[in-house]
């Protein structure tokens, strides 16, 4: 399927994982897809020899999500490198664990830098280059709605805060025919949250379907949401973490 033929595409925090399988998936669809990248360096170059080997432009782009000026510019990049921007999908973020008792200031501001504010400076930097039928797409938690567990707290916070800014970003550029969803993981097989690591068994207690998902079943939500099949679907949560919050 070459839906995306001709779109360009940017993907924050895709080097690996979740966002890596969003990047080859939009690529397998048709378009040319940059990605960001902070220290991952052979691992983003990777991601983009498999770009170009399904036959579409590939660019990686270092960018600390953390660092404000580095947000922006890795959009500018993508504009330049790409020739323009259809879609853009938010997907780094960052995971700190503890009470909120016990958490530090530095945790605190890491999770609200990377996993709000530079959703929102993406899409800032973003907006003035979409055209109809442009699309964003952010990467949350399951977790934003419902926290079974303690020591998640403001992790959870900081995916909630997505909700409300997938919603009013919806509103504000739906007269622009643009479209912003927001698709949210539940335990998702990454060196991030490993299949088999030590809250595995818990959390696959937790779900449904009592199964972890992979990255390639995160992508396929995004790229559906990023498809022309879903032109009439704007500020809307796709939850696929196996029913967790069932």
């Amino acid at each position: 399927m070459q839906d995306l033929a001709g779109k360009r595409a940017l993907v924050t925090g895709a080097s690996r994982g979740i966002g890596a399988a969003i990047a080859l998936g939009l690529a397998e669809r048709g378009a040319d897809v940059a990605i960001t990248y902070e220290r991952s360096a052979d691992r983003a170059a990777e991601v983009v020899r498999s770009i170009e080997g399904r036959g579409r432009r590939g660019l990686a782009i270092q960018a600390d999500s953390a660092d404000a000026a580095a947000v922006s510019r890795s959009v500018a990049e993508a504009v330049d490198g790409l020739g323009g921007l259809d879609i853009l999908v938010n997907n780094a973020g960052i995971a700190r664990g503890g009470t909120v008792e016990s958490m530090s200031l530095s945790d605190i501001d890491a999770l609200l830098n990377v996993n709000v504010r530079s959703v929102v400076l993406a899409s800032q930097a973003a907006i003035p280059h979409l055209g109809a039928g442009g699309r964003i797409v952010s990467i949350g938690s399951c977790l934003a709605e419902r926290v079974p567990f303690p020591g998640v707290t403001v992790y959870s916070m900081t995916k909630s805060a997505l909700l409300a800014f997938t919603r009013g970003l919806a509103r504000e550029l739906g007269p622009r025919d643009i479209t912003v969803n927001l698709v949210q993981p539940g335990g998702t097989d990454t060196d991030m949250n490993p299949a088999e690591g030590a809250q595995a068994d818990g959390i696959r207690s937790l779900t449904a379907l009592g199964r972890y998902g992979t990255p390639d079943d995160v992508a396929a939500a995004v790229a559906f949401l990023i498809s022309p099949a879903a032109r009439q679907i704007s500020g809307s949560v796709v939850t696929v973490d196996g029913g967790l919050n069932a």
